[in-house]
C-alpha cells in the first residue's frame, strides 16, 4: 500500500462495514476489514433496502444485482387460529413503501453481494478482532494526533488513521473506546431466526402468525428453495438483556421448544425444522441510542451506532446511508474531526426519525391474550381493506426518504 494515502480500519463485514469500504476506495483510502468470523457469514432473514438506501444502492451501481437476488416474496399475510388468511398487504411498489419493500433481499446475500464488490480494493481479515485502540495523539484525547495504533487478537499491532466501527449492536470495538456509554434500549422481544425445509404448501408471501402469550411465528420465501422462520416472544424489558445471547444453541433451542410447544398453526413444524437448522441465531430486540459516534479518531457506523431494530424496517438503510455520508464528508474534508462532525449532523435527524416506531410496537404485533390477538386481528383486517388500505399502508412503511442525501459524485 502506498504510504500518501490514509488507511481506514473498519470492524465487521456485514453491511455497513464492506459499503464503507465500497465509498472509501473510490475517494482515494486504503480500507481493511477485521471481521472476528472465521469466513463471511452467509445467513439471516430478509432485508429491506428502502428510500435513500435504495438510492445509495443506486449510487454504488447495484440495483439491479439486489433486483436479481430478490427473495421472491409477494407480500403480507396474517394468519388466524385456523390457519386461514385475515388479511393480506402486497409488496410495495415505491422505493420505500409496504411491509414487504419492494427490493427485498436476504442479509447474507446482500453481504455477499458488497463483498465482492470490495474483494479486490480492500483487505479482509477473517478470524481476528480488535482487542485495543490507542490514539496517538500525546494525551490530548481529542484524536489531532498522527494515527490510532490498534492492537489484535492474532496479528501484530499496526497504524491506521481511522478506525470505524461497524460489528453491530453488540460492538466489541464500540465498547473498547465508549464503554457503556451507548444506551442499548430494550424493546421486550426476543426473536429467533433459523432456515428451515420449503414444503409444497408454502407459497412466497411473508406468513404471520400469533398465539397467546406475546408469541408469533412468521415464515418467509428465499430465493434459495428454503424457509426464512422465526420465532418471537415479548420478553420482561428488565431482564431481557440476560435471555438469549446468554444461552447455548442447545439451550435456546430447548427454551423455544418450552415455549412454543403449544403455539399452533406451524410451530411444531418450525421446532423441528430449528432443531435441524446450523443458523439458529436469537437477540433480544432493541436500539443502539449513542449521544456521540465519534471519539478521536474512531468512528461508529451501522447498528454499532444507530440500530433502530429489525422491527424498523430501516436497519439496512441506514447502514448503506451512513456509510455513504461518512465516507463522502471524510473525502469533502481536511480534518477527519470536521468530516466526523458533518456526518453526524447529517445523518442524526434521519436516525431520530427511524428510530421513532409506531406506537405500541412491537408489542401491539405480539399480544399476549386471545381477545388482544382478535382485535389487533380485526385491525389489519380494516386496514387491508380498499377504503383504508393507503392508511395501512403507511403505517407498514418507515421514514426511509427523511434525508438529504448530499452528493458527492465530484469526489470520486
Amino acid at each position: 500500500m502506498s504510504t500518501d494515502r490514509k488507511r481506514v480500519l473498519i470492524s465487521g463485514a456485514s453491511i455497513a462495514g464492506p459499503a464503507l469500504a465500497y465509498w472509501l476506495h473510490r475517494y482515494g483510502y486504503d480500507t481493511t476489514i477485521v471481521e472476528r468470523a472465521p469466513e463471511l457469514r452467509t445467513g439471516g432473514q430478509n432485508v429491506d433496502v428502502r428510500g435513500a438506501g435504495r438510492e445509495v444502492s443506486r449510487r454504488m451501481g447495484i440495483e439491479d444485482d439486489i433486483r436479481a437476488a430478490t427473495t421472491g416474496e409477494v407480500g403480507t399475510r396474517f394468519i388466524g387460529r385456523s390457519g386461514s388468511v385475515i388479511a393480506e398487504f402486497p409488496a410495495g411498489t415505491t422505493d420505500s413503501g409496504g411491509a414487504t419493500a419492494e427490493l427485498e433481499i436476504l442479509r447474507g446475500d446482500l453481504a455477499q453481494l458488497l463483498v465482492s464488490r470490495t474483494t479486490d480494493t480492500t483487505e479482509y481479515r477473517f478470524g481476528d478482532r480488535i482487542t485495543g485502540i490507542a490514539d496517538n495523539d500525546g494525551g490530548a484525547g481529542d484524536g489531532a494526533g498522527d494515527g490510532v495504533t490498534v492492537q489484535f487478537e492474532h496479528a501484530a499491532d499496526e497504524r491506521f488513521d481511522l478506525v470505524v466501527a461497524a460489528d453491530g449492536i453488540g460492538s466489541s470495538t464500540r465498547r473498547l473506546v465508549f464503554g457503556d456509554e451507548p444506551e442499548i434500549r430494550s424493546l421486550g422481544l426476543e426473536t429467533s431466526y433459523a432456515t428451515i425445509p420449503r414444503t409444497d404448501a408454502d407459497d412466497d408471501w411473508w406468513r404471520w402468525y400469533n398465539a397467546p402469550g406475546g408469541r408469533s411465528v412468521t415464515l418467509r420465501p428465499d430465493p434459495h428453495g428454503t424457509i426464512r422462520a422465526t420465532l418471537s416472544f415479548v420478553t420482561d424489558r428488565t431482564r431481557e438483556r440476560a435471555g438469549s445471547e446468554r444461552r447455548s444453541i442447545e439451550e435456546q433451542r430447548r427454551r423455544l421448544h418450552e415455549v412454543f410447544a403449544d403455539a399452533g398453526w406451524e410451530a411444531r413444524r418450525v421446532l423441528a425444522g430449528i432443531d435441524a437448522a446450523d443458523d439458529l441465531y436469537s437477540e433480544s430486540i432493541g436500539q443502539v441510542r449513542a449521544p456521540r459516534w465519534s471519539e478521536g479518531r474512531v468512528a461508529l457506523v451501522g447498528d454499532a451506532a444507530y440500530c433502530a431494530s429489525p422491527v424498523s424496517g430501516m436497519g439496512t438503510s441506514l447502514s448503506l446511508t451512513g456509510a455513504y455520508v461518512l465516507a463522502g464528508e471524510l473525502a469533502a474534508h481536511v480534518d477527519h474531526r470536521d468530516a466526523l462532525r458533518g456526518y453526524e449532523r447529517i445523518m442524526r435527524p434521519y436516525v431520530t426519525q427511524a428510530q421513532q416506531l409506531p406506537p405500541g410496537v412491537p408489542r401491539v404485533a405480539n399480544p399476549k391474550s386471545r381477545l388482544g390477538i382478535a382485535a389487533f386481528g380485526a385491525a389489519v383486517r380494516v386496514a387491508s381493506t380498499p377504503f383504508i388500505g393507503r392508511l395501512g399502508d403507511r403505517f407498514f412503511t418507515p421514514p426511509a426518504d427523511a434525508i438529504d442525501l448530499p452528493d458527492y459524485a465530484h469526489l470520486g
